[in-house]
């Protein structure tokens, strides 16, 4: 009788492991609706045979992310949109935000992850719905936080094709070249034309594509990661910011808040650089008009001119970008807008040019700022 209770009792849970084991494999796809409108919210200068920075701020929400058609099908409507206003040709450097391949660690997952309200939940079904998966990728964690290290690592193989497939072919679709804003993988490298992720620390990375689709350069490394992002995120200050040779002209990328920094500035000028990208993101209801948080972590922030408390977010961003560039260096700065479970996109973009500053009109939705170089 025992044999036979035990014998039952091994069965139901051979069950319920192989049922488990069917549920994680299923991915049903939800209807979804997405605001696929733009509006140009800063358009400055002339046209000429100089070529443009576009800056495009998206409006996006983790539903964006369940396929890459849809993301792509979004973004693509953007660019049609500005193509239409005649702000794309064969010299425009389009500009995407920061983390906006980031999140990418979310497509193809359960349906309920996109449909929770907070990001922790959709973290419990993302380790619910990959459990070998998340427990290798834990295994191997780093940093202080070493859950959300596992939760980028465990999907780092696909995002960084993801990445490729998606920005790349966008700059190939439209002719143009792509900063494509940030994404956060162990080691990036480019082997043979190829993005790939490693195995080592993750590094919060940006890519530019050429108009053909291949990339140029090397993924430039954030030299100084702030906020939460630095529990998990290493310095990239062994990787120097570099230039790449655009139609348009010497192009620098500076992620996030590694534009404050004098000494970037100075790297990039060193190499000739004329042209900065700056792919942002601010997380939080309010942010942008709160007062600037600065980055106590990070040695070279005490050598600022402005102190945390001092000024609001948005005047911080704004002054230390204008007072760093070269005389004659065009730069544009884009943020991420959307919600992210509670996580709320702020920042209004802005571009400099010879020491003038041009802040976008603000407003809701999704937004387009062009300079003309």
């Amino acid at each position: 009788m025992r044999k036979l209770l035990l014998g039952a009792l091994a069965l139901v849970l051979i069950a319920i492991l192989c049922g488990y084991g069917l549920w994680t494999q299923q991915r049903p796809a939800g209807h979804y609706l997405s605001d696929l409108r733009i509006q140009l919210a800063l358009n400055q200068g002339v046209p000429g045979d100089n070529g443009n920075l576009l800056g495009i701020e998206p409006q996006l929400y983790p539903g964006d992310y369940q396929n890459l058609k849809r993301l792509r099908r979004k973004l693509s409507a953007y660019l049609e949109q500005a193509r239409a206003q005649g702000l794309v040709n064969d010299k425009t450097i389009v500009v995407l935000p920061e983390h906006i391949g980031t999140w990418l660690w979310a497509r193809d997952e359960k349906k309920e992850l996109y449909q929770v309200t907070h990001l922790r939940e959709a973290w419990q079904w993302l380790e619910l719905s990959n459990p070998i998966r998340y427990g290798l990728a834990m295994l191997g964690a780093e940093g202080d936080d070493r859950r959300a290290d596992a939760h980028l690592r465990m999907k780092a193989a696909q995002m960084a094709e993801d990445y490729q497939q998606l920005f790349g072919g966008l700059a190939k679709e439209f002719g143009v070249t792509l900063v494509a804003g940030s994404i956060v993988l162990p080691e990036p490298t480019v082997e043979r034309g190829q993005l790939r992720a490693g195995s080592g620390a993750l590094y919060n990375s940006s890519v530019v594509f050429a108009n053909d689709g291949s990339i140029l350069g090397e993924p430039q490394r954030q030299q100084y990661p702030d906020g939460e992002m630095r529990r998990f995120i290493r310095h990239g200050d062994a990787y120097p910011p570099q230039v790449l040779q655009t139609p348009a002209g010497r192009l620098g990328v500076l992620i996030g808040s590694d534009s404050w920094y004098p000494s970037n500035y100075q790297t990039l000028t060193d190499q000739s650089v004329q042209i900065i990208a700056n792919p942002a993101f601010i997380a939080g209801k309010g942010s942008w008009n709160a007062p600037w948080r600065g980055n106590r972590h990070v040695p070279l922030a005490a050598e600022l001119p402005l102190k945390a408390g001092d000024v609001s977010e948005a005047q911080a961003w704004e002054q230390l970008t204008l007072n760093a560039p070269a005389k004659g260096m065009a730069s544009m700065s884009v943020f991420l807008r959307g919600q992210f479970w509670e996580l709320a996109g702020e920042g209004l973009g802005f571009a400099n040019r010879a020491g003038h500053q041009y802040s976008a009109s603000p407003g809701q939705g999704a937004r387009l700022l062009n300079l003309w170089l």
